[in-house]
């Protein structure tokens, strides 16, 4: 990025902003937790998406995460979302900290780098598009652990093929889905060299930003209404699948505590 570029340092979020460029980049700062996502970090992005809403001189927007292993892990497994007791109502954390989800229509570009999984499809599902580096990897652990992937897949499903999309949710933790195959199949717009995502990325939404707004914002929001209607019905299913489908929280810390790291292979 150019000349004029303030840093927020907001907690577990750091946004730069060049105003040269009219680019903000966003990092999930929490690398020595793999940038999991908890309440902090979740209520920290949802309050940057809605800042953007009202600031003229961001007209594009990179999200990464910090360091070489992670883009994110997903939500932080030692946050506790108190829960109703009706299998029609879920509290989701997660559920606001996308772009979209917080009604703003700049685009977005992900940088990824390391693992994205679980509940870093949230994110990833509400970007324009990915970039990624040769050491990205995607999956979803729901499964492994007991837990319904609900919100998760139908983020995926919608970037996907369904057949890549229900292999990666029912496999779980026992595969990982490559950088190459992730591009091969579309999930992956860009694949760069290691440690290349980043500068990628900002490549692309500088060229967007130097666009007229207006124009830009319609356009994304004319894409994102191509899914709309189908994502929207399936959310709707999804609090009582997860409530009937999860199992009990100790349990589900029993099979966590079980995994065995190394034991996935890389497709």
């Amino acid at each position: 990025m150019g000349s004029g570029r303030p840093v927020v340092n907001g907690g577990a979020l750091r946004i730069a902003t060049d105003k040269d460029t009219g680019v903000a980049v966003l990092t999930l700062d929490r690398p020595e937790k793999l940038n999991a996502i908890d309440e902090a970090l979740a209520s920290e992005l949802s309050a940057a998406w809605r800042a953007f809403r009202f600031d003229d001189s961001v007209r594009a927007v990179v999200l990464t995460g910090a360091g070489e292993r992670a883009f994110s892990t997903g939500l932080d497994r030692s946050t506790e979302t108190p829960q109703p007791t009706s299998p029609y109502m879920v509290d989701d954390p997660l559920l606001r900290i996308g772009p979209k989800a917080n009604d703003l229509w700049k685009p977005v570009v992900a940088a990824v780098c390391g693992m994205a999984c679980g509940g870093a499809f949230y994110l990833l599902g509400e970007a324009e598009f990915v970039v990624a580096d040769e050491t990205a990897t995607f999956f979803d652990p729901h499964t492994t652990y007991g837990m319904v992937s609900a919100y998760e897949s139908v983020y995926a499903a919608h970037r996907m093929p369904y057949g890549e999309a229900a292999r990666m949710a029912l496999m779980g933790n026992a595969e990982r889905m490559s950088a190459r195959r992730a591009y091969d199949i579309g999930w992956v717009s860009e694949l760069t060299p290691p440690g290349g995502a980043l500068e990628a990325a900002v490549r692309c939404a500088t060229v967007i930003a130097a666009y007229p707004s207006e124009g830009v914002q319609g356009t994304v929001r004319a894409l994102w209404t191509a899914h709309e209607a189908a994502r929207a019905h399936a959310f709707a299913q999804a609090p009582h699948l997860i409530s009937l489908g999860n199992l009990p929280p100790a349990r589900q810390t029993e099979l966590f505590s079980a995994r065995r790291p190394n034991g996935f292979r890389v497709r």
